[in-house]
């Protein structure tokens, strides 16, 4: 017998019905070849302090740190947990195989092997390794499974990864707590969650020590068209009133007149980060709402497996896409100009190298029937997105129209759509949330017909500016910082170069947040992200740099993308981070400035409930 287990019931319903298992038994399915069973997702969990040593319960000082010989897993005490784990357990018993259908993922490799060591599995086991859970895809799957071995360096990442975060969030959490918490409080510290935290509270103290400083710029109107003085900006209106007055009554003379064409490609197809950043931009969807929705999606058939952090897809995913275009029936009237021609195979969206395990979330080609609301909002994200890389690049032409006035040199600029190409799928879009967007002076707008050498009368004008902070995050913006280790980067290509130092994995990014807003240390007014006093007294505690710098943990997180790789460091990974934390041990325990914080954090969550 053949033992499949997958890692949620739905999933294994569905296995079970291609596999020919259609006997429902307590906890599983039963077939004449194969059995079929699942977790709950995680059923066992790395053992707690007590369970290494029983001066381990108490939080003392003198405990710390607390790094075992050895490390252990244990089952979560749940008595559903523990019934279906002894279920999964007799099953392997009964197996001659096991095949593991866990998401295939770092998680579901982590979820899936810790319940076979625990079950004690000494039966041959092989990977059920697939981006969708179409019918079409799980038996395809099942034709090429691939070795256990061939996902050792994945596990071991995952469990460097636990380890890691074992090490350093209890005892972290303990040293501060007992050295620096106020009685009835708990210092919550974490390897991804506290140096997210010092990126939003790194954030809110440079807009609340902003100091705006007023500048001037000189423009002027010719032809109903906006100039900008070259290099002329004044501190002083006085500076710039002597200008205005240079300039008035001088006729503008066109100089030059340059026209550049160019083109603008598609936007990339989406990974979980940018995916959950366009749905809190453009749905007001929270990271975890949207990660919850499309793993619903995923489970509906109706998108690729969501927990990726690639944009692109394989080449061999490119003979499919007529078909996946052909079953989106509703989107059918955007796809004329498209249709009948050869798909466009752009290096931007096919490129084997760039994609580890799974591709961009793209639909899988099965039709989407009986969604919610939002999940047919989010879909109708997912498909637009991967519709437009098929269309022509937007063209344009861009136009800088240079003039002076006496000696004074001015610039306007302008840009015509030749052929919009994809945007014809989004029309007119918000360009963004930006409270504060500075005068774009015309720049995306047509210009009147100028000749060189042409002069005119003007309207010249002094313009007070005002130096802006910069914005609160969001956490569709936060994500980003998180992706790029608190870089702030809007180019695509530099975001993707920028990912492997990112914080936090894709998958986790949403549920760190959800931590952070749990323990009080963060709120939300309207879209904007606010740490709350609890949260900068912490982040102003820690002198650690290692706890609370994005761009230093984004160093650990390479490393262990390294050992996801090839699985070489591990041994090295952890033995850093025990060094580590003896050295903040040392460093906390000599501190005597009794500095002490406290919050109320019921306060918080009440607060929280009400927005």
């Amino acid at each position: 017998m053949k033992l499949c287990i997958t890692e949620k019931p739905s999933v294994g319903k569905d296995i079970a019905a291609i596999l020919g298992a259609n006997i429902r038994r307590d906890g599983y399915y039963e077939g004449e070849e194969y059995c079929v069973t699942w977790t709950f997702g995680h059923l066992c969990t790395l053992k707690e302090p007590d369970d290494y040593s029983p001066a381990w319960k108490r939080w003392s000082l003198g405990s710390l740190p607390m790094i075992p010989d050895r490390f252990g897993i244990k089952l979560i005490d749940d008595s559903g947990i523990k019934r279906q784990f002894e279920v999964i357990k007799n099953l392997i018993g009964r197996a001659d195989e096991v095949i593991n259908c866990g998401d295939a993922g770092q998680e579901g490799e982590l979820i899936q092997r810790w319940v076979m060591q625990k079950a004690g599995c000494d039966k041959p086991v092989s990977r059920l390794w697939i981006s969708s859970l179409t019918d079409d895809a799980i038996r395809k799957g099942f034709q090429h499974l691939r070795p256990h071995k061939e996902l050792e360096p994945l596990y071991t990442a995952g469990l460097c990864r636990a380890i890691g975060d074992w090490i350093l969030g209890l005892n972290a959490t303990r040293l501060y707590t007992i050295r620096y918490a106020l009685p009835g409080t708990v210092l919550s510290i974490g390897r991804v969650q506290t140096p997210t935290l010092a990126l939003v509270v790194n954030r809110q103290n440079e807009i609340e020590n902003f100091v705006p400083d007023n500048y001037w710029e000189l423009k002027t109107v010719y032809r109903d068209t906006l100039f900008s003085a070259q290099g002329k900006s004044f501190k002083s209106e006085e500076d710039g009133a002597k200008l205005l007055e240079e300039v008035k009554d001088l006729p503008i003379e066109i100089t030059d007149i340059a026209r550049k064409k160019g083109k603008e490609a598609p936007p990339r197809l989406f990974d979980l980060t940018s995916l959950q950043v366009e749905c809190n931009k453009k749905l007001g969807f929270s990271a975890d709402e949207t990660l919850r929705t499309i793993q619903s999606l995923y489970e509906k058939k109706v998108a690729t497996y969501p927990r990726v952090d690639t944009t692109y897809l394989t080449d061999d995913v490119y003979p499919q896409c007529r078909n996946i275009l052909n079953q989106l029936k509703e989107f059918h009237p955007l796809l004329g100009p498209i249709r009948g021609q050869k798909l466009r195979k752009s290096k931007k969206v096919f490129d084997n190298s760039k994609v580890t395990d799974h591709h961009a979330i793209i639909p899988t080609g099965v039709s989407p029937t009986g969604l919610t609301r939002q999940e047919a909002d989010l879909f109708r994200i997912i498909a637009i997105r991967f519709i437009s890389v098929f269309f022509p690049d937007c063209e344009f032409e861009q136009t800088t129209v240079k003039a002076k006035v006496g000696k004074v040199a001015f610039k306007a600029g302008g840009r015509v759509i030749l052929n919009p190409g994809w945007k014809t799928l989004y029309g007119k879009e918000d360009s963004d949330d930006d409270q504060h967007k500075d005068e774009k002076d015309g720049d995306d707008a047509a210009l009147p017909v100028f000749e060189v050498g042409e002069t005119g009368t003007h309207k010249p004008k002094l313009v007070k500016k005002t130096t802006q902070p910069p914005k609160y995050f969001t956490e569709g913006t936060l994500l980003k910082a998180m992706e790029t280790a608190g870089a702030n980067v809007d180019d695509e290509d530099l975001r993707e170069s920028l990912k492997a130092n990112g914080i936090g994995r894709p998958s986790t990014r949403a549920a760190i947040i959800e931590i952070l807003y749990k323990r009080g240390y963060i709120r939300k007014e309207r879209k904007s992200l606010r740490a709350t006093q609890a949260g900068v007294d912490l982040i102003n505690l820690i002198d650690e740099e290692l706890l609370k710098s994005a761009k230093l943990t984004g160093i650990w997180e390479r490393r262990l993308r390294d050992i996801e790789r090839n699985g070489d460091g591990a041994s090295d990974f952890i033995e850093n981070l025990k060094s580590l934390i003896n050295d903040i041990t040392s460093n906390v325990l000599k501190d005597n400035s009794n500095r002490k914080i406290g919050y109320q954090p019921d306060i918080v969550k009440k607060k929280r409930k009400k927005q």
